[in-house]
């Protein structure tokens, strides 16, 4: 590797390169030129001469037509091996960052120990990257990948038992349609557009049709200003008896964390002390509609015909709703209709199949009684997302070598810099009011 490109040793490329036969028949086909230029220029070549020149000759057309061949054939492999090529750096980074080693990174804190093997290639790619004061880890990291398990890591050597991560909420900002950015350095802006052109028929034969109207964009930036940081404290006793569990237990505890905290700036954050501007909170013109009423499907039916009306949706099935979690117990325990037992949360799924509930996400219901609190919604058009998460680099594992020194235990501190913008505010409805009570 060497800023961030990754070297090909792969044998079939190298077949597909520096062992093609038309490379063969090429450099035959010039040795052949060379020794009956060497023969022609004789007056009186002997009888030998004369029958090598006839056999470089037959050789030389068979070539030929062996050359044009070998061209044609190759073409395949070509192809081939420049699709491997565009796809290979994706592939190697993918299967580097399967073998790396939340384990290696908190024994080198604590012991001071090398890293070694893919964990060491991969912190050594992110240094190149970025500035870290301690040992980067990357975001593929800390994903919750399907299949592992845990046969051993008990705290306690008598008997045998998981470690059980604490309680987070699942992510709501991919859910409800966010994207998420990384970004190596600097400020990111997205253009999007804001002016209104407008087409007009012409009013006569001699008419003109109607003037040009200024295309206008607006920079919505993504600035490293707000860093987010996840403390964990873990024993001596844990480092020597845990194994290989904890580097699983590390792993999904500070994802989770990140998690919970990201999902409530993206929607709660409130701009002040440190935190970035979220889209229920930042001034990014975002339609709000008070309801004041008791949560019902007419509603939300309201704010998915707005959407529609202004083109961001074709139908309700382009939107994503996010509500509490107490909105959905008055909705299902509510009647629409008392003869077929239709509620008007089942009116709600079928229109909107996955709305979703989080206590993160939102604020607790205020006010009453009855109490009301906010609900969202969302959608993406022409693969825009409603809004964006930019992440700078990976996380910055930093170790603190005093907090518990005394005890032999180790302190982590992960540093994480993000931001949240949004793009088009027409993507975006705000419901405030929503009462979860008649």
């Amino acid at each position: 590797m060497n800023g961030g490109t990754w070297s090909i040793n792969s044998p079939s490329l190298l077949k597909g390169t520096a062992m093609l036969e038309s490379v063969k028949i090429s450099r035959r086909q010039s040795e052949i030129r060379q020794a009956l230029a060497g023969l022609v220029g004789k007056e009186k070549p002997t009888e030998d001469e004369t029958r090598s020149m006839e056999t470089l000759d037959g050789e030389y057309r068979q070539n030929e037509t062996r050359y044009r061949a070998s061209l044609i054939a190759e073409d395949t492999e070509r192809r081939d091996a420049k699709d491997e090529l565009e796809t290979r750096d994706g592939k190697q980074w993918g299967e580097l960052i399967g073998r790396f080693e939340m384990r290696q990174v908190a024994l080198a804190l604590d012991e001071g120990a090398a890293l070694a093997g893919a964990t060491a290639e991969v912190v050594a790619e992110l240094r190149g990257k970025g500035g870290y004061r301690g040992i980067p880890i990357p975001w593929l990291a800390l994903e919750r990948r399907v299949g592992e398990t845990i046969a051993s890591g008990t705290p306690d050597p008598k008997m045998t038992r998981p470690i059980i991560d604490r309680l987070f909420p699942a992510s709501v900002a991919g859910r409800m349609g966010a994207q998420m950015i990384n970004i190596d350095s600097g400020l990111t802006e997205w253009p999007v557009v804001t002016s209104s052109v407008a087409a007009g028929w012409a009013d006569g034969e001699t008419a003109s049709v109607a003037g040009p109207t200024a295309f206008a964009t607006t920079d919505r930036p993504l600035a490293p200003e707000h860093n987010l940081g996840i403390q964990m404290k873990i024993t001596r006793k844990s480092l020597k008896q845990s194994g290989d569990a904890l580097e699983q237990a590390v792993r999904r505890d500070m994802s989770s964390a990140i998690e919970q905290a990201l999902d409530a700036a993206v929607f709660r954050g409130t701009g002040a002390n440190g935190q970035p501007s979220g889209v229920l909170v930042g001034s990014y013109g975002i339609t709000s509609t008070a309801v004041n009423a008791a949560a019902d499907w007419a509603a939300f039916r309201a704010a998915v015909v707005r959407f529609m009306t202004g083109n961001a949706a074709s139908g309700p099935g382009d939107v994503r709703l996010l509500i509490r979690p107490e909105i959905y117990d008055f909705m299902d325990d509510t009647l629409f209709d008392a003869g077929s037992g239709l509620t008007e949360w089942d009116r709600l799924l079928k229109n909107i199949p996955n709305p979703v509930m989080s206590s993160n996400a939102l604020a607790a219901p205020t006010g009453g009684p009855p109490t009301a609190s906010t609900a969202l919604l969302t959608t993406t058009v022409g693969g825009v997302a409603p809004a964006f998460v930019g992440l700078w680099g990976g996380v910055d594992l930093v170790r603190d070598p005093y907090a518990d020194a005394a005890s032999g235990g180790l302190r982590l501190t992960g540093l994480v810099t993000a931001d949240v913008t949004v793009a088009r505010p027409a993507q975006l409805e705000i419901l405030t009011g929503v009462e979860n009570a008649a």
